[in-house]
Protein backbone atom coordinates (compact mmCIF):
# COMPACT_ATOMS: atom_id res chain seq x y z
CA UNK A 1 0.00 0.00 0.00
CA UNK A 2 1.53 3.16 -1.25
CA UNK A 3 2.70 5.49 1.67
CA UNK A 4 2.44 2.82 4.65
CA UNK A 5 5.69 2.30 6.13
CA UNK A 6 7.09 -0.50 9.14
CA UNK A 7 9.21 2.44 10.69
CA UNK A 8 8.77 3.19 14.53
CA UNK A 9 9.19 6.65 16.22
CA UNK A 10 9.53 7.23 19.87
CA UNK A 11 7.25 9.10 21.76
CA UNK A 12 8.23 11.28 24.77
CA UNK A 13 6.32 10.47 27.58
CA UNK A 14 4.29 13.12 29.63
CA UNK A 15 2.10 13.87 32.04
CA UNK A 16 -1.52 14.16 31.07
CA UNK A 17 -4.50 16.08 33.48
CA UNK A 18 -6.96 13.98 34.89
CA UNK A 19 -10.39 15.49 32.95
CA UNK A 20 -13.00 13.11 35.28
CA UNK A 21 -13.16 10.74 38.01
CA UNK A 22 -16.42 8.36 37.70
CA UNK A 23 -17.76 4.77 39.01
CA UNK A 24 -18.43 3.47 36.30
CA UNK A 25 -16.69 4.75 32.27
CA UNK A 26 -18.84 3.43 29.57
CA UNK A 27 -17.04 3.29 26.75
CA UNK A 28 -19.00 3.82 23.33
CA UNK A 29 -23.17 5.46 23.13
CA UNK A 30 -24.69 3.20 20.97
CA UNK A 31 -27.76 0.97 22.47
CA UNK A 32 -25.89 -1.39 24.32
CA UNK A 33 -23.60 1.67 26.12
CA UNK A 34 -27.00 4.07 26.65
CA UNK A 35 -28.37 0.97 28.82
CA UNK A 36 -25.35 -0.06 30.47
CA UNK A 37 -24.98 3.61 31.81
CA UNK A 38 -28.47 4.08 32.35
CA UNK A 39 -28.72 1.03 34.70
CA UNK A 40 -25.95 1.78 36.14
CA UNK A 41 -26.60 5.43 36.92
CA UNK A 42 -30.13 4.51 38.15
CA UNK A 43 -28.45 2.59 40.87
CA UNK A 44 -26.37 5.98 42.33
CA UNK A 45 -23.08 5.48 40.42
CA UNK A 46 -21.32 8.10 38.40
CA UNK A 47 -21.22 7.26 34.93
CA UNK A 48 -19.61 8.84 32.38
CA UNK A 49 -20.09 7.83 28.79
CA UNK A 50 -17.94 8.40 25.71
CA UNK A 51 -19.54 8.27 21.90
CA UNK A 52 -16.75 8.62 19.39
CA UNK A 53 -20.33 10.31 16.96
CA UNK A 54 -21.55 13.31 17.42
CA UNK A 55 -25.02 11.82 18.95
CA UNK A 56 -25.97 8.62 21.10
CA UNK A 57 -27.65 5.18 19.56
CA UNK A 58 -24.83 3.80 17.53
CA UNK A 59 -26.19 2.19 14.18
CA UNK A 60 -29.42 2.19 15.59
CA UNK A 61 -29.58 6.36 14.58
CA UNK A 62 -26.55 6.95 12.79
CA UNK A 63 -26.65 4.28 11.18
CA UNK A 64 -30.37 3.97 10.37
CA UNK A 65 -30.72 0.49 11.63
CA UNK A 66 -34.42 0.69 12.25
CA UNK A 67 -35.67 -2.78 14.01
CA UNK A 68 -36.22 -4.46 16.64
CA UNK A 69 -36.38 -8.21 17.65
CA UNK A 70 -38.68 -8.66 20.90
CA UNK A 71 -40.38 -11.39 20.69
CA UNK A 72 -39.94 -15.60 20.05
CA UNK A 73 -42.85 -15.79 17.51
CA UNK A 74 -45.22 -16.38 20.29
CA UNK A 75 -44.90 -13.52 22.52
CA UNK A 76 -42.06 -10.74 23.15
CA UNK A 77 -39.89 -12.09 25.76
CA UNK A 78 -37.01 -8.90 25.64
CA UNK A 79 -38.31 -5.78 27.99
CA UNK A 80 -36.64 -3.79 30.79
CA UNK A 81 -34.95 -1.04 29.63
CA UNK A 82 -36.37 -2.37 25.80
CA UNK A 83 -39.93 -1.15 26.68
CA UNK A 84 -39.08 1.81 28.47
CA UNK A 85 -37.15 3.06 25.15
CA UNK A 86 -40.44 2.07 22.95
CA UNK A 87 -42.95 3.05 25.45
CA UNK A 88 -40.90 6.80 25.11
CA UNK A 89 -40.77 6.77 21.63
CA UNK A 90 -44.59 5.64 21.10
CA UNK A 91 -45.65 9.04 23.36
CA UNK A 92 -43.96 10.65 20.05
CA UNK A 93 -45.24 8.42 17.21
CA UNK A 94 -41.81 7.67 16.86
CA UNK A 95 -42.17 3.85 16.87
CA UNK A 96 -44.86 1.27 15.36
CA UNK A 97 -45.06 -2.69 15.73
CA UNK A 98 -44.80 -4.95 12.94
CA UNK A 99 -48.11 -6.06 11.08
CA UNK A 100 -47.26 -9.32 12.10
CA UNK A 101 -46.91 -8.53 15.84
CA UNK A 102 -46.44 -10.18 18.43
CA UNK A 103 -45.84 -14.03 15.75
CA UNK A 104 -42.65 -12.78 14.32
CA UNK A 105 -39.25 -11.93 15.68
CA UNK A 106 -39.14 -8.22 14.38
CA UNK A 107 -41.80 -6.95 16.28
CA UNK A 108 -40.88 -2.50 16.24
CA UNK A 109 -39.83 -0.40 13.69
CA UNK A 110 -38.98 3.01 14.53
CA UNK A 111 -37.78 6.42 13.59
CA UNK A 112 -34.01 6.81 13.76
CA UNK A 113 -34.27 10.73 14.52
CA UNK A 114 -36.69 10.35 17.27
CA UNK A 115 -35.02 7.05 19.45
CA UNK A 116 -31.97 9.56 19.17
CA UNK A 117 -34.27 11.65 21.64
CA UNK A 118 -35.55 8.65 23.51
CA UNK A 119 -31.82 7.38 24.57
CA UNK A 120 -30.27 10.88 25.18
CA UNK A 121 -33.48 11.90 27.71
CA UNK A 122 -32.89 8.97 29.16
CA UNK A 123 -29.07 9.24 29.79
CA UNK A 124 -29.76 12.87 31.09
CA UNK A 125 -32.65 11.47 33.36
CA UNK A 126 -30.44 9.31 34.73
CA UNK A 127 -27.66 11.69 35.23
CA UNK A 128 -25.07 10.30 33.14
CA UNK A 129 -22.41 12.44 31.91
CA UNK A 130 -22.43 11.84 28.23
CA UNK A 131 -19.83 13.18 26.57
CA UNK A 132 -19.82 13.27 22.46
CA UNK A 133 -17.38 13.60 19.27
CA UNK A 134 -15.04 11.82 21.97
CA UNK A 135 -13.58 8.00 21.68
CA UNK A 136 -11.93 6.46 24.14
CA UNK A 137 -8.48 6.15 23.86
CA UNK A 138 -5.70 3.96 25.39
CA UNK A 139 -6.21 2.24 28.37
CA UNK A 140 -5.03 2.79 31.48
CA UNK A 141 -4.03 -0.95 33.19
CA UNK A 142 -2.57 -1.80 36.63
CA UNK A 143 -2.52 -5.32 36.71
CA UNK A 144 -5.23 -6.08 35.10
CA UNK A 145 -7.40 -3.69 36.62
CA UNK A 146 -8.58 -1.01 34.06
CA UNK A 147 -8.02 2.40 35.89
CA UNK A 148 -9.76 4.43 32.90
CA UNK A 149 -8.90 5.65 29.71
CA UNK A 150 -7.17 8.78 28.18
CA UNK A 151 -8.74 10.49 25.13
CA UNK A 152 -6.92 13.16 22.65
CA UNK A 153 -9.97 15.77 23.30
CA UNK A 154 -9.74 19.29 21.43
CA UNK A 155 -7.97 20.67 24.61
CA UNK A 156 -5.23 18.49 24.23
CA UNK A 157 -4.66 14.28 25.82
CA UNK A 158 -6.70 13.83 29.10
CA UNK A 159 -7.10 10.98 31.49
CA UNK A 160 -10.32 9.29 32.80
CA UNK A 161 -10.77 7.50 35.91
CA UNK A 162 -12.93 5.30 36.64
CA UNK A 163 -13.81 2.17 39.35
CA UNK A 164 -15.06 -0.20 36.30
CA UNK A 165 -14.84 0.29 32.72
CA UNK A 166 -17.40 -1.39 30.09
CA UNK A 167 -16.21 -1.53 26.77
CA UNK A 168 -19.73 -0.85 24.70
CA UNK A 169 -17.36 0.38 21.23
CA UNK A 170 -18.53 -2.54 19.31
CA UNK A 171 -14.97 -3.30 17.92
CA UNK A 172 -13.69 -4.00 21.58
CA UNK A 173 -11.29 -1.65 20.69
CA UNK A 174 -10.76 -0.68 25.05
CA UNK A 175 -10.29 -4.53 26.04
CA UNK A 176 -8.36 -5.32 23.21
CA UNK A 177 -5.95 -2.58 23.36
CA UNK A 178 -5.42 -3.53 27.17
CA UNK A 179 -4.41 -7.11 26.55
CA UNK A 180 -7.27 -9.10 26.72
CA UNK A 181 -7.48 -11.86 24.18
CA UNK A 182 -10.06 -11.99 21.13
CA UNK A 183 -11.21 -13.54 18.19
CA UNK A 184 -12.58 -12.62 15.13
CA UNK A 185 -14.21 -13.89 12.20
CA UNK A 186 -14.69 -17.19 10.76
CA UNK A 187 -12.46 -20.23 11.99
CA UNK A 188 -11.50 -21.18 8.37
CA UNK A 189 -10.16 -17.76 7.49
CA UNK A 190 -10.89 -14.95 9.47
CA UNK A 191 -13.51 -13.31 7.39
CA UNK A 192 -16.29 -11.10 9.51
CA UNK A 193 -20.07 -10.89 8.07
CA UNK A 194 -20.97 -8.52 5.37
CA UNK A 195 -21.43 -4.74 6.27
CA UNK A 196 -24.26 -3.03 4.28
CA UNK A 197 -24.55 1.03 3.65
CA UNK A 198 -28.50 1.52 4.49
CA UNK A 199 -30.29 4.47 2.57
CA UNK A 200 -33.89 5.87 2.34
CA UNK A 201 -35.52 7.12 -0.81
CA UNK A 202 -37.94 9.59 -1.76
CA UNK A 203 -39.69 10.70 -5.57
CA UNK A 204 -41.46 7.44 -5.35
CA UNK A 205 -45.16 7.02 -6.39
CA UNK A 206 -45.98 5.02 -4.14
CA UNK A 207 -49.63 4.52 -5.78
CA UNK A 208 -47.98 3.53 -9.13
CA UNK A 209 -45.60 0.95 -7.03
CA UNK A 210 -48.84 -0.61 -4.94
CA UNK A 211 -50.03 -1.55 -8.06
CA UNK A 212 -47.32 -3.41 -9.72
CA UNK A 213 -48.20 -6.96 -9.53
CA UNK A 214 -45.64 -9.22 -7.41
CA UNK A 215 -44.71 -11.48 -10.34
CA UNK A 216 -43.65 -8.33 -12.51
CA UNK A 217 -41.85 -7.04 -9.45
CA UNK A 218 -40.02 -10.77 -8.90
CA UNK A 219 -39.65 -10.14 -12.85
CA UNK A 220 -37.35 -6.95 -12.85
CA UNK A 221 -35.26 -7.83 -9.47
CA UNK A 222 -34.74 -11.10 -11.74
CA UNK A 223 -32.96 -8.97 -14.31
CA UNK A 224 -31.30 -7.10 -11.52
CA UNK A 225 -29.86 -9.84 -10.11
CA UNK A 226 -28.72 -11.14 -13.51
CA UNK A 227 -26.72 -8.22 -14.33
CA UNK A 228 -25.52 -8.24 -10.36
CA UNK A 229 -24.20 -11.87 -11.56
CA UNK A 230 -22.32 -10.86 -14.89
CA UNK A 231 -20.96 -7.80 -13.27
CA UNK A 232 -23.04 -5.26 -14.96
CA UNK A 233 -24.66 -4.24 -11.33
CA UNK A 234 -22.98 -4.39 -8.35
CA UNK A 235 -24.30 -7.19 -5.82
CA UNK A 236 -26.99 -6.78 -3.63
CA UNK A 237 -29.49 -8.45 -0.51
CA UNK A 238 -31.83 -9.69 -3.05
CA UNK A 239 -34.30 -10.78 -0.50
CA UNK A 240 -34.22 -7.78 1.08
CA UNK A 241 -34.83 -5.83 -2.20
CA UNK A 242 -37.72 -8.12 -3.17
CA UNK A 243 -39.32 -7.49 0.40
CA UNK A 244 -38.69 -3.68 0.28
CA UNK A 245 -41.69 -4.14 -2.64
CA UNK A 246 -43.46 -7.26 -2.04
CA UNK A 247 -43.56 -6.53 1.93
CA UNK A 248 -43.96 -2.82 2.21
CA UNK A 249 -44.77 -1.42 -0.69
CA UNK A 250 -41.27 0.57 -1.30
CA UNK A 251 -43.09 3.91 0.26
CA UNK A 252 -40.52 7.27 0.59
CA UNK A 253 -38.31 7.37 3.12
CA UNK A 254 -38.55 3.79 4.19
CA UNK A 255 -34.72 2.66 4.97
CA UNK A 256 -33.13 0.19 2.66
CA UNK A 257 -31.32 -2.67 4.00
CA UNK A 258 -29.52 -3.73 0.64
CA UNK A 259 -26.59 -2.76 -0.09
CA UNK A 260 -23.76 -4.78 0.71
CA UNK A 261 -19.88 -4.71 0.92
CA UNK A 262 -17.21 -7.04 3.35
CA UNK A 263 -13.33 -6.99 4.18
CA UNK A 264 -11.77 -5.79 7.58
CA UNK A 265 -13.75 -3.64 9.63
CA UNK A 266 -10.82 -2.50 11.74
CA UNK A 267 -8.51 -1.51 8.68
CA UNK A 268 -9.48 1.87 8.25
CA UNK A 269 -8.04 2.50 5.02
CA UNK A 270 -9.95 -0.31 3.91
CA UNK A 271 -13.03 0.59 5.61
CA UNK A 272 -13.15 4.06 3.93
CA UNK A 273 -12.64 2.56 0.24
CA UNK A 274 -15.99 0.28 1.23
CA UNK A 275 -17.89 2.69 2.56
CA UNK A 276 -16.95 5.37 -0.88
CA UNK A 277 -17.83 1.99 -2.87
CA UNK A 278 -21.79 1.42 -1.36
CA UNK A 279 -21.94 4.75 -2.18
CA UNK A 280 -21.71 3.97 -5.42
CA UNK A 281 -23.51 1.00 -5.61
CA UNK A 282 -26.68 2.66 -4.06
CA UNK A 283 -26.19 5.12 -7.07
CA UNK A 284 -26.25 1.93 -9.80
CA UNK A 285 -29.01 0.77 -8.26
CA UNK A 286 -30.93 3.74 -8.15
CA UNK A 287 -30.43 4.12 -11.83
CA UNK A 288 -31.95 0.58 -12.79
CA UNK A 289 -34.73 0.88 -10.42
CA UNK A 290 -35.36 4.22 -12.34
CA UNK A 291 -35.23 2.58 -15.76
CA UNK A 292 -36.78 -0.64 -15.23
CA UNK A 293 -39.34 -0.30 -12.07
CA UNK A 294 -42.90 1.26 -12.11
CA UNK A 295 -43.13 3.98 -10.13
CA UNK A 296 -39.66 4.42 -9.40
CA UNK A 297 -38.95 6.72 -12.54
CA UNK A 298 -38.55 9.76 -10.40
CA UNK A 299 -36.82 8.49 -7.40
CA UNK A 300 -34.01 9.93 -5.37
CA UNK A 301 -31.74 9.18 -2.54
CA UNK A 302 -33.10 10.76 0.55
CA UNK A 303 -30.12 10.16 3.04
CA UNK A 304 -27.61 7.48 3.60
CA UNK A 305 -26.78 6.37 6.68
CA UNK A 306 -23.53 7.99 8.39
CA UNK A 307 -21.44 4.77 8.57
CA UNK A 308 -21.08 1.32 7.28
CA UNK A 309 -23.29 -1.04 9.58
CA UNK A 310 -20.65 -3.32 10.87
CA UNK A 311 -21.89 -6.44 12.08
CA UNK A 312 -18.82 -8.19 13.01
CA UNK A 313 -15.12 -7.82 13.92
CA UNK A 314 -13.57 -8.68 17.38
CA UNK A 315 -15.53 -10.79 19.99
CA UNK A 316 -13.78 -10.43 23.28
CA UNK A 317 -13.14 -13.35 25.07
CA UNK A 318 -14.86 -14.02 28.44
CA UNK A 319 -15.83 -16.39 31.03
CA UNK A 320 -18.69 -18.00 28.90
CA UNK A 321 -18.20 -18.27 25.09
CA UNK A 322 -21.84 -18.42 23.69
CA UNK A 323 -21.99 -20.82 20.72
CA UNK A 324 -24.59 -21.86 17.87
CA UNK A 325 -25.34 -25.02 19.88
CA UNK A 326 -26.74 -22.59 23.00
CA UNK A 327 -28.71 -20.00 20.43
CA UNK A 328 -30.35 -23.03 18.62
CA UNK A 329 -31.12 -25.06 21.68
CA UNK A 330 -32.66 -22.47 23.61
CA UNK A 331 -30.24 -23.14 25.70
CA UNK A 332 -31.02 -21.56 29.30
CA UNK A 333 -28.18 -20.21 31.72
CA UNK A 334 -27.75 -19.88 36.04
CA UNK A 335 -26.05 -16.50 34.99
CA UNK A 336 -29.17 -15.51 32.71
CA UNK A 337 -29.66 -11.23 32.18
CA UNK A 338 -32.14 -11.85 29.23
CA UNK A 339 -33.59 -13.34 26.62
CA UNK A 340 -32.75 -13.91 22.84
CA UNK A 341 -34.56 -14.47 20.13
CA UNK A 342 -32.95 -14.28 16.57
CA UNK A 343 -32.10 -16.28 14.06
CA UNK A 344 -28.39 -17.20 13.35
CA UNK A 345 -28.22 -14.54 10.25
CA UNK A 346 -25.06 -14.81 8.84
CA UNK A 347 -24.68 -12.16 6.11
CA UNK A 348 -21.85 -13.57 3.99
CA UNK A 349 -18.64 -12.51 4.13
CA UNK A 350 -17.40 -12.40 0.58
CA UNK A 351 -19.74 -9.42 0.14
CA UNK A 352 -22.53 -11.29 -2.28
CA UNK A 353 -25.42 -9.75 -0.30
CA UNK A 354 -26.44 -13.08 0.71
CA UNK A 355 -27.74 -13.67 4.43
CA UNK A 356 -29.18 -16.92 6.18
CA UNK A 357 -32.28 -15.17 6.77
CA UNK A 358 -33.30 -15.94 3.36
CA UNK A 359 -32.48 -19.53 3.36
CA UNK A 360 -35.05 -21.82 3.31
CA UNK A 361 -36.05 -24.29 6.18
CA UNK A 362 -35.77 -23.59 10.11
CA UNK A 363 -32.38 -25.20 10.25
CA UNK A 364 -30.96 -21.76 11.53
CA UNK A 365 -33.85 -20.08 13.64
CA UNK A 366 -35.14 -21.34 16.98
CA UNK A 367 -38.16 -23.26 17.41
CA UNK A 368 -41.14 -21.52 17.80
CA UNK A 369 -42.37 -20.12 21.16
CA UNK A 370 -38.37 -20.43 22.47
CA UNK A 371 -35.70 -18.14 23.51
CA UNK A 372 -32.15 -18.53 24.95
CA UNK A 373 -30.54 -17.18 27.69
CA UNK A 374 -28.07 -14.74 27.22
CA UNK A 375 -25.42 -15.31 30.14
CA UNK A 376 -23.67 -12.56 32.17
CA UNK A 377 -20.49 -14.80 31.34
CA UNK A 378 -20.13 -13.52 27.87
CA UNK A 379 -19.53 -10.38 29.14
CA UNK A 380 -17.25 -10.91 31.91
CA UNK A 381 -13.18 -11.88 31.62
CA UNK A 382 -12.51 -13.64 34.72
CA UNK A 383 -8.80 -12.30 34.84
CA UNK A 384 -10.21 -8.57 33.96
CA UNK A 385 -12.42 -7.92 37.68
CA UNK A 386 -13.71 -4.45 36.81
CA UNK A 387 -14.24 -4.73 33.04
CA UNK A 388 -17.63 -5.35 31.32
CA UNK A 389 -17.52 -6.37 27.61
CA UNK A 390 -21.35 -5.47 25.77
CA UNK A 391 -22.75 -5.34 22.29
CA UNK A 392 -21.71 -7.17 19.60
CA UNK A 393 -17.91 -7.31 20.69
CA UNK A 394 -18.89 -9.84 23.53
CA UNK A 395 -17.50 -13.35 23.55
CA UNK A 396 -19.80 -15.69 21.15
CA UNK A 397 -18.14 -17.97 18.52
CA UNK A 398 -19.14 -16.17 14.62
CA UNK A 399 -22.59 -18.59 14.40
CA UNK A 400 -24.08 -17.60 17.76
CA UNK A 401 -22.87 -14.19 17.16
CA UNK A 402 -25.11 -13.71 13.95
CA UNK A 403 -27.96 -13.84 16.46
CA UNK A 404 -26.75 -12.05 19.50
CA UNK A 405 -25.42 -8.94 17.44
CA UNK A 406 -29.05 -7.59 17.04
CA UNK A 407 -29.62 -4.40 18.69
CA UNK A 408 -32.27 -5.69 21.45
CA UNK A 409 -30.01 -8.29 22.49
CA UNK A 410 -26.96 -5.97 23.19
CA UNK A 411 -29.63 -3.66 25.30
CA UNK A 412 -30.17 -7.27 27.31
CA UNK A 413 -26.35 -7.61 27.58
CA UNK A 414 -26.07 -3.63 29.03
CA UNK A 415 -28.60 -3.76 31.24
CA UNK A 416 -27.46 -6.66 32.66
CA UNK A 417 -23.63 -5.50 32.77
CA UNK A 418 -24.63 -2.17 34.29
CA UNK A 419 -26.95 -3.40 36.75
CA UNK A 420 -23.89 -5.90 38.01
CA UNK A 421 -21.34 -2.96 37.72
CA UNK A 422 -23.76 -0.91 40.37
CA UNK A 423 -24.17 -3.74 42.64
CA UNK A 424 -20.20 -4.86 42.49
CA UNK A 425 -19.23 -1.07 43.32
CA UNK A 426 -21.86 -1.52 46.26
CA UNK A 427 -20.63 -4.64 47.40
CA UNK A 428 -16.92 -3.84 47.09
CA UNK A 429 -16.49 -7.07 44.73
CA UNK A 430 -15.36 -7.77 41.25
CA UNK A 431 -18.72 -8.16 38.87
CA UNK A 432 -18.03 -11.81 38.27
CA UNK A 433 -18.66 -12.09 42.16
CA UNK A 434 -22.16 -10.40 42.15
CA UNK A 435 -24.26 -12.71 43.53
CA UNK A 436 -26.35 -14.17 39.97
CA UNK A 437 -29.70 -14.69 42.07
CA UNK A 438 -29.83 -11.25 42.91
CA UNK A 439 -28.79 -9.68 40.02
CA UNK A 440 -31.32 -11.27 38.45
CA UNK A 441 -33.75 -10.17 41.03
CA UNK A 442 -33.17 -6.59 40.39
CA UNK A 443 -33.29 -7.01 36.62
CA UNK A 444 -36.90 -8.50 36.99
CA UNK A 445 -37.99 -5.38 39.24
CA UNK A 446 -36.41 -3.33 36.52
CA UNK A 447 -39.03 -4.97 33.98
CA UNK A 448 -36.56 -7.40 32.45
CA UNK A 449 -38.48 -10.58 31.06
CA UNK A 450 -36.78 -13.73 32.81
CA UNK A 451 -37.83 -17.15 32.82
CA UNK A 452 -37.29 -20.76 33.25
CA UNK A 453 -33.20 -19.68 34.65
CA UNK A 454 -31.52 -22.91 36.67
CA UNK A 455 -30.17 -22.78 40.25
CA UNK A 456 -26.50 -22.31 40.16
CA UNK A 457 -24.56 -25.19 40.37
Amino acid sequence: MPGQTSATIDVPSCRVPVWLRCDVLVCGGGCAGVTAAVAAARRGCRVTLLERWPTVGGMATNGLVNAWHRSDREKVVINGLVEEAAERAARHGWIRRDRNFPHAHETHWFDPEGMRLVWQRLLDDAGVTTVCHLAAGEPLVTDRRLVGVLCDTAQGRRALLADIVIDATGDGTVAAKAGVPWQMGRADDGRVQGMTLTFSLRGIDEDAVARVPHEKVHQVIDAMAEQARDGRLPPFNDGNMRGSFTYWGAPNHMIWNVCPVAGNPLDELELSRLNARAHEYVVQYLDFLRTHMPGMAHAEINQTAFALGVRESRRIEAGTQLTANMVLGAAKSAEAVGHGVWMVDIHDPEGSGHTTFSDPGEHHRLRLGTSYHIPLGMCLHPDWPNLGVVGRCAWSTHQAHASVRVQTHCMVMGQGVGTAAAMALAGGVPMRAVQLPLLQQELRRDGVYLEDVPKPA
